[in-house]
């Protein structure tokens, strides 16, 4: 009875929120208050979009043999989307610093992802559809015309640490799982961190960043699992990003993901112990910055059975972050749903999962990213042109997957969690 209490009384405050006046978009830099992000005219800002991954091997964004980036934005925002969580690995900073403070070049950079003949050829087809690249193009310099066009498009972007290693994500034995994983070097993620923070200093679609994607156990490192998978350790190196990304780019905002591939945060929000510490999280270890930091989780939980298991299981294990009312809730953040999907090739969205999240989400404007937008990879898990059936894009990027779903239940769920 006290969950379905705190339900009404956080669906009331999202009820009527008061809009002020709206500056020069994106009107930031973006600061929390309470449960909501907010612009520098103290409006409500809220997400509705999708990711964008470009931490594969190639570790350039997805999709552009198949489109120009104008035309991927404008597909995004052709359903009224506002934000893409952009996606990279640590691998392509550790590589301009081994290359003399130089990035990759776009020949390079198939090749190597895709070998010799394969690469060649498909960085021909992205020298096509986008002519103002060449060869000599550097893979930020993609990134940079993305966040341009998003920019032009006023579509948002929240910069993710996907990966240290370049590829596929995620699974417990890939060596990216936690600090101290045989390819995930703390002090590297740091400086990555921190160079990409710089960087995007110039992207005015540039809002928030995110600190790393899917925490969880190594299952072939029960050491490491031993000596540090724990909420203590993830709170010393959380604050170690916040503060490289924050001192690098004091205007975006940050997000914290949880553990067991981020499908909680409780800890932070509840203000309990820090396990096997006694700490527990607190504002003040964020000097100058407390009110830029947002929580994030994912949900994959699509055979579920009921909307109020799932609606439970988002509300203990984050969404309470989003109410001050619940006499449980120690520190108040907004939440966003950052991961959820499903097969688009069928009728998968009708099912109690995807119905349920177009409901709950808007009613509690969450800010949310479906996975995926891509129709396909140029590579991923040892198969080039992976064909990705969660995407809400076909195989060559020309149109959506599955249109009925787009106009019946995203189009909307955009609308009402933006309206």
């Amino acid at each position: 009875m006290k969950f379905l209490t705190s339900l009404v009384a956080l669906a009331g405050l999202c009820a009527a929120l008061p809009q002020k006046r709206q500056g020069s978009w994106p009107n930031g830099p973006l600061v929390t208050n309470g449960r909501w992000a907010q612009d520098a005219a103290g409006n409500t800002v809220n997400f509705a979009g999708t990711n964008w991954p470009g931490h594969g091997e190639v570790m350039v964004p997805e999709g552009l043999q198949y489109q120009s980036i104008e035309g991927v934005v404008s597909k995004i925002k052709s359903i009224g989307m506002n934000a893409i969580r952009l996606t990279f690995a640590i691998e392509l900073v550790d590589q301009i610093y081994a290359n003399d403070g130089k990035d990759i070049d776009l020949k390079t950079a198939f090749v190597n992802g895709l070998g010799e003949a394969n690469g060649t050829a498909v960085l021909a087809q992205v020298l096509a559809n986008n002519p103002s690249f060449t060869e000599e193009t550097t893979r930020l310099e993609v990134y940079d015309a993305i966040a341009a066009e998003c920019a032009k498009q006023e579509i948002y972007i929240l910069l993710d640490n996907h990966m240290s290693k370049g590829k596929w994500c995620c699974s417990g034995n890939d060596g990216n799982t936690w600090w101290g994983d045989r390819e995930f070097d703390a002090a590297n993620w740091v400086r990555g961190l921190a160079y990409m923070a710089e960087h995007g200093k110039s992207w005015t679609a540039l809002v928030a960043m995110s600190l790393r994607n899917e925490l969880r156990e190594a299952s072939d490192n029960p050491d490491l699992v031993a000596a540090s998978y724990h909420w203590q350790d993830w709170y010393k190196y959380i604050q170690q990003g916040t503060d490289a990304v924050n001192a690098a780019n004091p205007d975006v905002l940050i997000y914290l993901s949880g553990l067991n591939y981020d499908t909680t945060v409780a800890p932070v929000f509840r203000g309990t112990a820090l396990t096997p510490g006694t700490e527990t999280f607190d504002l003040a270890d964020f000097e100058g910055y407390a009110d830029k930091l947002v929580l994030e989780i994912h949900n994959y939980e699509g055979g579920i059975g009921s909307c109020s298991s799932l609606r439970y299981n988002l509300y203990t294990k984050g969404f309470q972050a989003m109410n001050e009312s619940d006499p449980a809730t120690v520190n108040v953040f907004p939440v966003a749903l950052t991961e959820f999907g499903f097969n688009m090739n069928d009728a998968t969205w009708q099912n109690t999962y995807a119905s349920c999240l177009a409901e709950y989400l808007p009613e509690y404007k969450a800010s949310w990213f479906i996975w995926v937008l891509v129709g396909s990879y140029y590579t991923r898990q040892g198969t080039q042109n992976f064909d990705e059936s969660w995407g809400l894009l076909n195989v060559d990027w020309s149109d959506w997957r599955n249109p009925e779903y787009v106009e019946q239940q995203l189009k909307p769920m955009v609308a009402a969690t933006l309206a």
